[in-house]
Order: structure tokens, then C-alpha cells, then sequence
């Protein structure tokens, strides 16, 4: 596993970008000049949770900001929403995998966060079919959920190699 995000050099974080439920300030810094990413402060964390230690964890989060920019100006209806949720979702669900102790249950979410990453490739496809988001943005995004899907996919089958081998 890699380590934790750290707070990189001040010269390449961005103004603090205020949290929308709390309004609270969270320390960002900008992915591809296209999206504040965030960042952790050890300092103020403290202890790092389970989610955050794993790569797909911090890959979904990335995705996740990248998708409520998509098309924010332009009404979409129901393909948006779809795409928020099912974003969400996969940073969910990652989350709630990494706090079980069981290995089934692991993969089980871990299966549920990759089904919700291959729903985010369709709507990606769909609204860049229908020329809703740019050759970049769609790039990008591919890119990410690729890499997410693969990495579920290679803990979903491990977390289910460690059941089998539990059973007596």
C-alpha cells in the first residue's frame, strides 16, 4: 500500500476550497490543472483511517471531484445524476469494504464499488457521445475509472482467495 497523500510544497496547493455541507476549509491541490484533489494533513488528521491508506480509495475520491465538475453548468437531468451517484457510490462502498474485518464482506463491497465504477464508464461514454464533455475530460476520467476498476477488481478477487481459505 501506498502512503497517505501529505501536504505537498505551498507553492502547489491551492487556496483551501470550503467544504459545501460544513463550510469548513479543506486543503486542496489541483490534478491536471483540472480538479482540487484532496489532500491530507497528517497534523490534523491524526491517525489515518483503513480507506485512506488504499490507492483505489484515493483514485475514486479523484474521480468522484471530477465528475460533479462535469457538465455542472448545463442541465442534464437524469444522466448527471446518475453519474454523481454512481461516483459517490464507488467511494462508498470502497470505504465501507475497508472497515470490514471479514474477508467476504470485503468483497462483496469492493464488487459493489467496481459494478458502480463500470456505471460511470457508461454515462462518461454516453454524455461524451452526445458531445456533453470534452475529449480531455473524458480522457481523464476514463483513465482514472480504469485504474480503479482494475484495482477492486485485483482486491475483490483477493479478499474472496482469503475466504475460501478461512472456511475450515
Amino acid at each position: 500500500m501506498a502512503q497517505p497523500l501529505v501536504v505537498p510544497e505551498p507553492a502547489s496547493v491551492a487556496l483551501p476550497v470550503r467544504d459545501r455541507l460544513a463550510g469548513v476549509p479543506v486543503p486542496v491541490r489541483r490534478a491536471s490543472g483540472l480538479v482540487p484533489v484532496p489532500i491530507l494533513n497528517r497534523s490534523a488528521a491524526g491517525s489515518v483511517l483503513d480507506c485512506e491508506r488504499l490507492d483505489v480509495y484515493r483514485v475514486a475520491v479523484e474521480f468522484q471531484f471530477l465528475a460533479a465538475s462535469v457538465c455542472s453548468g448545463r442541465r442534464l437531468g437524469s444522466l448527471r445524476d446518475q453519474l454523481d451517484r454512481a461516483s459517490v457510490s464507488v467511494v462508498l462502498n470502497i470505504a465501507e469494504g475497508s472497515g470490514r474485518f471479514a474477508p467476504a464482506e470485503k468483497a462483496h463491497f469492493y464488487l459493489i464499488a467496481r459494478g458502480s465504477a463500470m456505471e460511470c464508464l457508461a454515462a462518461l461514454f454516453l454524455l461524451q457521445a452526445r458531445s456533453l464533455v470534452s475529449t480531455d475530460v473524458y480522457r481523464r476520467s476514463r483513465a482514472l475509472l480504469t485504474r480503479v476498476v482494475a484495482m477492486l477488481t485485483r482486491l475483490s478477487s483477493a479478499m474472496q482467495a482469503a475466504a475460501v481459505r478461512q472456511r475450515p
